[in-house]
């Protein structure tokens, strides 16, 4: 044999595979070439058919055509599937990226497997010794196939590290980890280190954007997270659907809630340090949905409680009316409200002016949320029987002057508050209705006797939060005095010595609104109104006579703060009713 043949053939190990003996037997490709490429291959450690490809002797387009027509097998455009809808769990993703290949589905016995490579029996029998399952061929271009490949088999982790960022680094300590029923193999599992990577960045990043909350959704085929930024739900991040179980388990175990319960909703608590001297406190709330837990969590910022009043978005007259109900020694004071509308934080900003070295004052609360020092604070727990009447009832054994319950939700907490109230002491809490009036009715509704209504409620504070303008970019704008009318401005408040403003848009808000503030309807309990109460009277005459007595309505306070400049028409056209 000469050396000229020695050079041209390709040593027996080195025997060229089924896809070049296809390619030369088709006439796409000639012996010569094909030999080089297969040797280049070897010598960079890559597949024949990558270094195909890549050295551009064969598109990937020109080879899936001809690999489709030689075997006889279907061809499939990976751009148009899914990566979210493939199926989980049926081949190792080890030869899945090896081999480069995806599966695409099962059918009886059979996978249905996207190759750019039918000829490689290597991954044939790879597939079904893995499986014990037989291969039915589907053709794809190379270099999307690869893409494909590549993406469907990175790890939660690599995806969770691109979202986050390889350098992102933390000292805040979370909350103490659960106690020995959680099993050891539940510990390693939410200890993964992307995860709590994922979770300390998503709470640093709602609290800088002053979020109220976050909210973790999982769905079939992609898992969301969304802050609540200014009462406005926003998507912040979309991270891998495999990474629901493990972020799940990790909020429960900082939480303190069972993380092998996923069929019942759990509430909890947990800690986060921000800086050497500030912690703020989170509410976790798990719903089990069809794909999984959904997860809110709530920040409570204790520093919220300790603003003061003023920083509250109170009038005057309001705040006069308010400081007045809560400085006398007896009686029930209401906040109202829908959730989120701020009725905690106005309750403890009353409980921080009241608590003093000579005050006894106790909470019973679900759960308590912001930590007072030098206040009596009491979380239920109905499981151990701990429950608002049952807290009620040891408080009035415990000398207390002020009592504040976080809801009233029955009758029979109901009347265990109002004989508080009507025996010493002043009570303070809240209850879901819309506006001032209507909660006197709801009462009624309740099944307490308008006389224990009249006698016991000496205030009633309604509120909303609307999304403050921007003062960076908020600009003028005309509204036709018709309008103004029809929103609820009086003849006299049109007479163009003020100017509306609307909300535009920098990079200093979101979209044109910066932080929020509170319109309340504060509403004392006449003499006149006790009377109406008494004779069963509507929500509506109650309103009639509020009015009567210089008590805004929510809409009225809100077309004044319009007037001030403070807010658009309208976000209070759309957070009030007439």
């Amino acid at each position: 044999m000469s050396a000229t043949d020695t050079a041209i053939k390709p040593p027996v190990s080195m025997a060229l595979p089924g896809l070049g003996r296809a390619l030369i037997a088709a006439g796409k490709l000639g012996q010569k070439a094909a030999e080089e490429i297969f040797l280049k291959a070897q010598a960079s450690r890559t597949s024949f058919i990558a270094e195909l490809t890549g050295s551009g002797a064969v598109s990937a387009f020109d080879l899936a055509h001809l690999m489709s027509t030689s075997f006889a097998a279907p061809l499939v455009d990976m751009d148009a599937i899914d990566n979210q809808r493939l199926p989980k769990g049926l081949l190792d993703s080890k030869i899945c990226l090896t081999c480069r290949i995806v599966v695409l589905g099962k059918r009886n016995n059979r996978l249905i497997v996207a190759t750019a490579d039918p000829s490689d029996q290597g991954a044939a029998e790879k597939i079904k010794f893995s499986t014990q399952l037989g291969v039915d061929w589907v053709i794809a271009e190379y270099d999307k196939l690869s893409r494909l490949v590549d993406v469907s088999n990175a790890s939660a982790a690599e995806a969770i590290e691109n979202i986050v960022g390889s350098d992102f680094e933390f000292d805040e300590e979370m909350a103490d980890s659960p106690g020995a029923e959680n099993t050891e193999a539940s510990v390693s599992e939410v200890e993964d280190a992307p995860v709590v990577k994922f979770l300390q960045k998503m709470l640093i990043d709602a609290f800088n954007m002053r979020a109220s909350d976050l909210h973790f959704e999982p769905f079939e085929h992609s898992y969301r997270v969304r802050f609540r930024v200014d009462g406005e739900l926003r998507e912040i991040s979309s991270p891998p659907v495999a990474i629901k179980e493990k972020l799940a388990a990790r909020i429960k175990v900082i939480s303190k809630l069972d993380i092998s319960e996923k069929r019942v909703p759990q509430d909890g608590k947990m800690k986060l340090k921000i800086g050497p001297d500030r912690v703020i406190d989170f509410r976790v709330s798990t719903l089990p949905t069809m794909f999984g837990e959904k997860i809110v969590i709530r920040i409570l910022d204790p520093s919220s409680a300790k603003l003061g009043i003023d920083a509250l978005g109170y009038e005057p007259a309001e705040k006069e009316r308010l400081l007045e109900a809560i400085k006398r020694p007896y009686g029930m004071v209401l906040v109202t409200g829908p959730t989120g509308s701020g009725k905690t934080v106005s309750l403890y900003t009353c409980l921080n002016i009241l608590n003093t070295a000579g005050v006894n004052i106790a909470t019973a609360e679900d759960p308590a949320e912001i930590t007072l020092p030098g206040v009596n604070q009491v979380s239920m727990n109905e499981k151990a029987g701990m429950t608002f009447p049952v807290a009620l009832k040891a408080f009035l054994r415990q000398d207390p002057d002020i009592i504040m319950v976080g809801e009233i939700r029955d009758v029979e907490t109901a009347d265990i508050a109002i004989k508080a109230a009507q025996t010493g002491h002043l009570v303070l809490s809240t209850l879901h209705t819309n506006d001032a009036p209507t909660t006197l009715t709801r009462m009624r509704n309740m099944g307490i006797a308008p006389f224990n209504i009249a006698s016991s409620v000496i205030l009633i504070t309604a509120q909303r939060l609307a999304r403050r303008l921007c003062p960076h970019c908020k600009t003028p704008i005309d509204i036709p005095r018709e309008t103004l009318l029809e929103a609820g401005f009086k003849e006299d408040e049109v007479d163009g010595s003020w100017t509306p403003y609307h909300p535009v848009g920098c990079d200093k808000c979101n979209n044109g609104y910066k932080g929020r503030l509170g319109i309340y309807q504060v509403m004392p309990i006449s003499e006149e109104i006790q009377r109406i109460v008494l004779r069963d009277g509507s929500a509506m005459e109650i309103a009639a006579q509020a009015q009567a007595e210089g008590v805004r309505s929510l809409r009225q306070s809100g077309l004044y703060k319009v007037k001030l400049g403070m807010t658009s028409m309208e976000e209070i056209l759309g957070c009030t009713n007439v």
